[in-house]
């Protein structure tokens, strides 16, 4: 089974799938964000670079034995315009809201919410009056 962005999974092969996602965000060719849950997102870091990744309609995972999805042994599919070829996961970790932020802001997929200071410039002063020093208070 393939999951796509949308809700409804799409039977597409007929490799088992865990599963596992709901829902999944393309980072880059080599980086997604998994949905497990409402509550549980993971970063999954594939091997190699899945070229099209970006433009396919859904991904699967390959179930294992377990019925688990572990780094090393698991492997993704994703459809395309070109042939699934299963490609082995590296490492996967669950995210906490702000880890999937900072992964979202240095993809550039979102702005930080803290805007940095602009570079200050250098702005002409006012004259400076000068002071009579014979003048006394």
């Amino acid at each position: 089974m393939f999951y796509q962005d949308v809700p409804a999974p799409v039977k597409a092969m007929d490799r088992p799938a865990a599963d596992v996602p709901i829902g999944y965000r393309v980072l880059d060719e080599q980086n997604l964000i998994v949905d497990a849950s409402a509550r549980k997102k993971y970063h999954v870091v594939l091997q190699r670079r899945a070229y099209g990744l970006r433009n396919s309609w859904g991904i699967g995972f390959i179930e294992s034995p377990t019925g688990r999805v572990c780094a090393g042994f698991g492997e993704i599919v994703f459809n395309s315009s070109a042939a699934a070829v299963p490609i082995r996961i590296a490492s996967i970790r669950q995210l906490t809201p702000e880890e999937e932020e900072g992964l979202l802001i240095r993809f550039g997929l979102k702005e930080p919410e803290v805007k940095r200071m602009p570079v200050p410039q250098e702005v002409e002063g006012a004259d400076i009056e000068e002071l009579d020093p014979d003048a006394r208070e």
